[in-house]
């Protein structure tokens, strides 16, 4: 018998059974498809942890949690700590004000010289100087190598909460089929562009085809996403790939050089609030509903769950079936 059984190994599962293990907990991991793979939304995310930019279409307690995500994942894989930025075009300079007033943590910046010299014919920009990011799939990596050396392997079968005696933690997303959860499609590409720098996260304020560019190591980026409320499991449309790279030439025009290297997409599981939480179910906990804020909330939805667990604590993100 384990003290926890964790059902899925996406990036929920997977901080949900490292916070397990820390605080003593013996953990069984099981996912129908072993390890973390592009058969998983978390494979496709941009791994910003942005609360402050989250702020400005996300209930308060996106911002107040996700702050204490850098440092969590801090321990396990490599934080790249030099801020977010957020930018308009000139003739959207208003959605940079109405941004502004929505947020809070940020500056604003109007020269680009220094922060970001490949950028600095933009005049105007918002800086939040404490976010932060990371690689995603490097993360996931990370975590599955710190959980081995804890001695938690992942067990590769088909499970249901059903199937196991003992407390579960559901962390199977979509697939858990929770009422009223949701599918939000999102859809991505990875451009190579060596000549173009960026040292952090940029946000593109555009009217139709809104922007976020995340840089990689070797000249990659990150571009996302699309944002459709749908069901449908698919490659990306041809819309998104060029609604992508028409953002992102307009933000630098040497983009329209880059070489596409990858494209994909999947169905983020979200609530009617697009809050992320842990539902209650006798002994069953579904840690779920993470939107589009999965590397951001991970880490205290773990934490909640497993205070729960172990001290009977319920948290503000837990919520009775």
């Amino acid at each position: 018998m384990t003290d926890v059984t964790v059902i899925g190994a996406g990036v929920a599962g997977l901080c949900a059974a490292y916070a397990a293990r820390k605080a003593g907990l013996s953990v069984r991991l099981i996912d129908r498809n072993g390890t973390p793979g592009p058969h998983g939304c978390s494979w496709w995310a941009g791994g910003m942890l942005a609360p402050f930019c989250e702020g400005a279409v996300a209930e308060p307690v996106i911002v107040a949690h996700g702050q204490h995500a850098a440092a969590f994942w801090a321990e396990v894989t490599e934080v790249v700590h030099c801020g977010s930025l957020v930018i308009a075009l000139q003739r959207d300079r208003g959605d940079l004000d109405q941004f502004a007033r929505r947020t809070t943590g940020h500056q604003r910046i109007d020269h680009l010289d220094t922060l970001e010299p490949d950028l600095a014919h933009h005049k105007s920009a918002l800086y939040f100087k404490d976010e932060a990011h990371l690689d995603p799939r490097r993360a996931l990596s990370d975590l599955v190598a710190a959980l081995a050396a804890a001695g938690v392997q992942i067990e590769q079968a088909e499970a249901t909460p059903d199937d196991i005696q003992g407390p579960v933690i559901d962390a199977r997303g979509m697939a858990a089929a929770l009422p009223g959860l949701r599918g939000v499609r999102g859809e991505m590409v990875v451009l190579r562009a060596p000549e173009i720098h960026l040292s952090r996260p940029v946000r593109l304020l555009h009217p139709r085809h809104p922007l976020y560019i995340v840089p990689r190591a070797d000249g990659l980026f990150m571009l996302g996403a699309t944002q459709i409320e749908s069901t449908a499991r698919r490659g990306v449309t041809a819309r998104a790939v060029l609604e992508l790279l028409s953002a992102a030439y307009a933000l630098d025009p040497r983009f329209a050089e880059a070489e596409l290297l990858e494209t994909g997409a999947d169905l983020r599981p979200a609530h009617a609030d697009n809050v992320p939480r842990v539902t209650l179910s006798g002994r069953v906990l579904h840690l779920n509903g993470l939107f589009r804020h999965g590397y951001l909330m991970a880490p205290a939805l773990a934490a909640q769950a497993i205070t729960y667990l172990t001290q009977g604590t319920k948290g503000d993100l837990i919520h009775e079936d």
